[in-house]
């Protein structure tokens, strides 16, 4: 059943995958088309985001994650550079696990 689940998947992704590359030129030029294009990545690692940081199993938390999520907005916001960002979202919530 397994084999059957993967074989599956994995058709379905190329059928996806060709649907995409058959989608014509004059559609792809579009604004719109292009403009949701961009966002689409940007909405699905937001989304990504927000469930591992709000949610473990199927509850909703509040908890340290949340904090250093925080953190992580307020130094990019201070245009911190991206290694400052990871060793000061991960302190903050060290810290707030210690506490």
């Amino acid at each position: 059943m397994t084999w059957v689940a993967i074989v599956v998947a994995g058709v379905g992704c190329y059928l996806l995958k060709l649907a995409g590359l058959s989608v014509p030129a004059r559609v792809l030029e579009r604004p719109v088309v292009a403009r949701v294009a961009d966002l689409i990545p940007v909405a699905l690692l937001a989304a990504l985001v927000a469930i591992q940081v709000f949610t473990t199993g199927q509850a909703l938390v509040l908890d340290a994650r949340a904090l250093a999520l925080s953190a992580a907005v307020a130094l990019l916001a201070l245009r911190a550079p991206f290694l400052v960002v990871v060793f000061g979202s991960a302190a903050v919530a060290a810290l707030v696990r210690l506490i």
